[in-house]
């Protein structure tokens, strides 16, 4: 556990958020619960950071659509025996209402609404890390950071080309790193000083000291126009008036694997937020030189471990069994099928004569014999009939299914679940229960 020259460092993770622009992947589950990388959820990559990097104390703020989420960190993540304790815990807090009936309004406002637990854990620093990005960094460098530099706040930072950093919250440093500006999504934004063509963007993660948190936080919730933002409100009001620094994210170093059939490992974040860039950071993982790596010992993502049998691919029915670039988590099956630079979750079965191209197929999913998919998601759950063709007619493709406009990317939602008997009080609709 870090201690020492950090003092008491506690871990809060956000992961309330809706996470509108990934629908239909959202529609009955939380971003940081959504699915990635065959066996994961988005939120396990925050998690395995700061439990990578020693901090082993960390409140998870959840909200919207929170069922699943709730359930896997109870089975992914608690510490057993006499680990549990006050030092040691992962601890879900949905909004607890203590300042009037109201849900969590901001980031800002859900660290807000639970500063007891900053109190109760006696923080000297509080590392407040988004659960909605996927990510491998090693906090305990931005902490050593954050303390050469006698902080108040650190923002971590990525390394962006300028054309396209106009897509997130931009950050201008001086020569030293010290944040002399904060801007949401500028149209010009600033380059790194010494580093042309080049800009930094916040990567939502932020270390306070205790006293600035709390001080900020209660002149936030004390004002009548602000959205109870970290990004958008909190940290411009901090640049100019407190020690303001940018962590630059790009010198992050992970410990290596040391192995002569592997590189190096590298940081690596990449925001998810829409279908087109969930897709794409799926793609990424199936290249054999991608900078995200699942396979580094030292740099563990860890989830939920199943009692599933190994994956299995073989020739079925007179049909030949092609595989390659593809990811297949346990228990997936490829009976007499080509699948083809794709990501095969949990338990799902791709049956003879059928044909997979870059497709992502969720947990429990059967796909016909003879169906062809291309540039697919298919959700969870989901049974695609013999014969059917995904992804080659895209105007005929969302007659029932949901086509990204700005990727050509098709999505099949997951089925809805009902009762075998409906009650009188349920509405027609079908969408009062569902599958996570």
């Amino acid at each position: 556990m870090i201690r020492g020259q950090y003092g008491r460092v506690l871990g809060i993770v956000l992961a309330g958020g809706k996470g509108e622009r990934l629908m239909p992947l959202t529609k009955y589950r939380a971003k940081p619960a959504v699915h990635f990388g065959a066996k994961y959820r988005i939120v396990d990559f925050a998690i395995s950071n700061l439990i990578n990097s020693g901090i082993f104390s960390i409140y998870v703020l959840v909200q919207f659509k929170s069922q699943s989420l709730n359930e896997h960190i109870d089975k992914a993540w608690q510490f057993g025996g006499a680990l549990r304790g006050r030092d040691f815990f992962v601890t879900l807090v949905p909004a607890q209402m203590w300042r009037g009936e109201r849900w969590f309004e901001g980031t800002a406002d859900a660290v807000y609404q639970n500063m007891h637990l900053v109190t109760l854990y006696d923080a000297d620093r509080i590392c407040v890390f988004a659960a909605d990005h996927i990510y491998k960094m090693d906090v305990e460098q931005m902490l050593t950071f954050h303390m050469d530099h006698n902080a108040d706040v650190t923002v971590a930072a990525n390394v962006v080309p300028s054309c396209e950093a106009h897509q997130f919250g931009c950050i201008e440093t001086d020569e030293r790193g010290k944040i002399t500006g904060f801007m949401e999504k500028p149209k010009n934004p600033p380059e790194i000083p010494g580093r042309p063509g080049f800009s930094y963007v916040s990567m939502g993660n932020y270390i306070f000291e205790r006293e600035i948190l709390e001080e900020s936080l209660l002149e936030d919730a004390s004002m009548e126009h602000t959205s109870h933002d970290f990004g958008r409100d909190i940290i411009p009001r901090l640049v100019g008036r407190g020690r303001v620094f940018a962590y630059d994210f790009s010198t992050n170093v992970l410990p290596g694997i040391n192995d002569a059939h592997w590189r190096d490992d590298k940081p690596y974040w990449k925001d998810v937020g829409t279908i087109k860039a969930y897709w794409q950071a799926h793609m990424d993982l199936l290249q054999n030189d991608s900078e995200m790596t699942l396979y580094n010992p030292h740099w563990p993502i860890r989830t939920v471990s199943f009692a599933d049998p190994p994956a299995y691919a073989y020739p079925s029915d007179g049909e030949s069994c092609k595989v390659s670039s593809t990811l297949m988590a346990e228990g997936s099956r490829i009976l007499g099928a080509e699948v083809e630079k794709s990501v095969l979750s949990r338990n799902c079965v791709i049956l003879p004569g059928a044909k997979v191209e870059e497709c992502i197929i969720g947990q429990g999913v059967i796909i016909g014999r003879n169906c062809r998919l291309r540039r697919v998601i298919v959700d969870g759950h989901n049974e695609i009939p013999n014969g059917t063709v995904l992804g080659y007619d895209l105007e005929e493709d969302g007659k029932q299914n949901t086509v990204d406009e700005s990727s050509g990317i098709v999505v099949v939602p997951m089925p809805q679940m009902q009762l075998r008997k409906k009650p009188d009080s349920v509405k027609e609709t079908g969408e009062w229960m569902s599958f996570s």
